[in-house]
């Protein structure tokens, strides 16, 4: 595949990679310095753009490689609210598309791991859920998009949870998240259902960025030569 990179900081980096030991081929970089050679021109010879950007760029970046037939992967979050946008966008320029809140593999087994215990627990009452992530000082956003996406994943497995909150919201029918930023770390994320006999948790903790970035590239093998808005269960046939 041709792949253009949109985002070029250490995500950008771990793509291009393991992208290129994949025998791909990197045809377009675009960082902050260079964003209107993000054009019809330099989209041309592009099979895939892989998309890790800021979240106030990211709709647009999203956008403009859609209209201009080419599909996209993208790990961005904090844009989420224009996310049925981009999908429809993606459905009239007969593309495809795929967005996740974490590419990881080990992520996605997470997410179906949480959603089913939240299934089991719809009946046991006496177990509350919450979460916890932690993730370097420099991420923008937060809580996670993982976090938010755990948290949907309950809520949507166990009718007694209808949204998320932050830990000092403390709602009855929300799930607690704690969100810290520290040092360099890569990402972790804890669930963890509480009762007043015991506790079970599921966590999941990355080394390193590595495993987020081959995910969007398998990602990006999957959709280049599909239409359609997809999922990473589509991915990873769950």
């Amino acid at each position: 595949m041709n792949i253009a990179i949109i985002g070029y900081g250490r995500m950008g980096h771990e793509i291009e990679t393991i992208a290129v030991n994949r025998d791909h081929e990197i045809k377009l970089i675009i960082d902050q310095d260079n964003t209107d050679d993000l054009n019809e021109l330099n989209l041309k010879e592009t099979d895939v753009a892989i998309e890790f950007s800021l979240p106030d760029a990211a709709f647009n970046n999203i956008v403009k490689c859609l209209k201009l037939k080419t599909p996209v992967v993208s790990g961005t979050t904090g844009w989420l609210k224009d996310y049925d946008k981009a999908a429809g966008i993606c459905k009239e320029s007969g593309t495809s598309f795929i967005h996740s809140t974490n590419f990881s593999i080990g992520v996605n087994i997470l997410f179906r791991l949480n959603a089913e215990l939240a299934r089991y627990m719809s009946h046991l009452g006496e177990y509350s859920p919450s979460i916890e992530e932690i993730h370097h000082t420099r991420k923008l956003d937060s809580p996670s998009g993982t976090a938010i996406t755990l948290a949907g994943g309950i809520c949507g497995q166990n009718p007694n949870y209808k949204e998320w909150c932050f830990e000092n919201e403390k709602a009855k029918d929300h799930i607690p998240v704690r969100s810290i930023r520290t040092g360099d770390v890569p990402g972790t994320h804890i669930i963890t259902w509480n009762s007043e006999v015991d506790s079970i948790s599921l966590r999941h903790e990355a080394r390193n960025r590595k495993g987020l970035a081959l995910g969007a590239v398998i990602a990006a093998e999957f959709i280049y030569n599909r239409k359609g808005v997809f999922t990473m269960n589509d991915v990873l046939g769950f």
